[in-house]
């Protein structure tokens, strides 16, 4: 459990590890301290408006990748 809580720094670490390793097609911040990303070239892209709503979204594609890499025998 964690003891302090998501920052945006964290979240643009994350954002840009995803991006560079090929499971994140974009992110760039947004107007007023989000960021908007989008997951796969024709998907439609999110906002992520604070920065723990945020790692609860990247949790979700690190268990779609994790689900993904489990279904190829990785």
């Amino acid at each position: 459990m964690r003891t302090t809580p998501a920052t945006w720094a964290e979240v643009d670490t994350w954002l840009t590890v995803l991006h560079q390793r090929g499971h994140l097609h974009h992110a760039q911040p947004g107007a007023e301290d989000t960021r908007i990303v989008q997951r796969h070239h024709h998907s439609r892209p999110w906002t992520l408006h604070h920065p723990v709503l945020a790692m609860d979204w990247i949790a979700e594609v690190l268990r779609e990748v994790k689900q993904q890499a489990m279904e190829l025998g990785h």
